[in-house]
């Protein structure tokens, strides 16, 4: 997958409006900032757009598919709507089905549990946990960290050729790294898992923000996103694709709304008749406003045109890559090299630095919100920073004073919302970091690197 041409010549959108774009914090040497949100990829503040979509709803809030009231009716109704907008927005197929869930690592557990008992799983060892860990009851062959594209495809059908017995098989993979940004070759990855009679699901956690996903085009057989990546942050996510192992499978929550009819036996028992719609994996009252803030998160993107969006995204990825490349210091993180296309995710480690004691840094004397660790893709960011995939480690960070050298990295991510300041003082605060160092003293709290408020002065 590439970052589209057309895209890249569209005319450029101006940063939507978000919530929390005036938001100021206090600086620890004193003043306050507009604090700068650059964590996108852990999670994106809501578009203003959602935010009063779902104030505009809230008064009418009801039981969905239950109530016979005026309010239950139209909860129900906005709820249907919405499962065909993102329908729509990840251009799926006539028979396919979209199911809502609490996010993307809810949405692969669900998969993960609808998958033929005999069913084996290829992922790869760069995957988010999310997409690594779900599949504890199947035979899994984890793959290499490939080190371009095409390696990536041919390890991949190495593997499917290779397996024995014959059977059904299921690929995972991510369409953006959360690590690195960089986009793999979802398309290609298909049409080799469809020729050796595998099927494919796509993590797209950190691709549907920042890029179209058609899963029609890509040909894959499941979608899975998160809709506070999306810019719907309300505790939602969805699972869209084929219908058949879904309604094959046990319901992932057994309880109301995902039978359909439940009757006694004569020997005391139970008959339950499940659902075959999406329903049958949506036990439970849903999450409505969750449900309806994705809805309107696609509307949104889909309006202000995904491609404008797209291309000011991949100036941004730009000017940080050349910022940062101005630095001796930094160190970018890439598996593919520096030309592979990208989203806005670029993780880095800075020669001399902790990494939770310059991302500390950043947010204290900056204002500037970024992620340190091992962005819950322990074996991948290990691989890149060049230690044994096998070292244990935590997401926080390590038990290293500032200064020392951790085995962590620091990620920096922005999207649809991010203004051109934000970009301009990252850039600054790295140079400034790197060139004068801290202007506060810290210390390791709870394995956190914090600005030490009992110093006596600044350093």
């Amino acid at each position: 997958m590439s970052v589209p041409t057309a895209a890249l010549e569209s005319s450029i959108c101006a940063p939507l409006p978000v919530l929390g774009q005036n938001v100021t914090v206090p600086l620890v040497t004193g003043g306050e900032v507009t604090y700068a949100a650059l964590d996108y990829a852990a999670s994106a503040p809501a578009l203003q757009r959602v935010w009063d979509d779902v104030a505009a709803y809230a008064p009418y809030y009801g039981s969905v598919h239950r109530g016979a009231g005026y309010l239950s009716q139209l909860s129900t109704d906005l709820f249907e709507n919405s499962r065909r907008t993102v329908a729509d927005f990840l251009g799926c197929r006539a028979d396919d089905q979209v199911v809502f869930t609490r996010s993307t690592t809810d949405s692969l557990n669900l998969l993960a549990a609808a998958i033929p008992a005999d069913c084996q799983v290829f992922v790869y060892e760069t995957e988010h946990h999310a997409s690594l860990l779900p599949w504890r009851d199947a035979q899994v062959t984890y793959l290499n960290a490939p080190r371009t594209p095409a390696q990536a495809v041919e390890s991949l059908e190495r593997a499917l050729a290779d397996r024995d017995p014959y059977g059904p098989a299921l690929v995972c993979v991510t369409g953006a790294s959360n690590v690195t940004g960089e986009l793999w070759p979802v398309k290609e990855l298909a049409a080799a898992a469809h020729a050796h009679g595998a099927r494919i699901v796509l993590d797209a956690a950190q691709l549907a923000p920042h890029h179209p996903v058609d899963i029609a085009e890509l040909d894959v057989d499941w979608v899975a996103f998160s809709g506070h990546k999306l810019y719907a942050p309300f505790g939602s996510g969805v699972l869209a694709g084929r219908a058949d192992w879904l309604q094959a499978a046990e319901p992932y929550l057994a309880g109301g709304g995902a039978s359909r009819k439940v009757a006694r036996r004569a020997d005391g028992g139970v008959d339950v008749d499940w659902h075959t719609t999406a329903a049958r994996h949506e036990a439970g009252s849903p999450n409505v406003i969750g449900v309806y803030s994705i809805a309107s998160a696609c509307k949104a993107l889909t309006e202000a045109g995904f491609e404008g969006l797209v291309a000011r995204e991949q100036e941004l990825v730009g000017r940080v890559r050349e910022g940062l490349a101005e630095v001796p210091e930094v160190q970018v993180l890439s598996l593919f090299g520096d030309d592979a296309p990208r989203v806005g995710v670029i993780s880095f480690v800075v020669r001399g630095w902790n990494s939770s004691h310059f991302a500390a840094a950043l947010s204290a004397e900056y204002g500037i919100g970024v992620r340190d660790g091992l962005f819950c893709a322990h074996p991948l960011v290990r691989t890149l920073l060049g230690s044994d995939p096998q070292d244990p480690g935590e997401c926080g960070a390590p038990e290293a004073e500032p200064g020392e050298r951790s085995l962590n990295a620091i990620r920096v991510s922005f999207g649809a919302g991010t203004p051109d300041e934000h970009i301009d003082r990252f850039l600054r605060a790295v140079s400034e970091l790197v060139r004068e160092g801290a202007q506060w003293k810290y210390r390791t709290e709870d394995g956190r690197c914090v600005p030490d408020r009992g110093a006596a002065a600044q350093v």
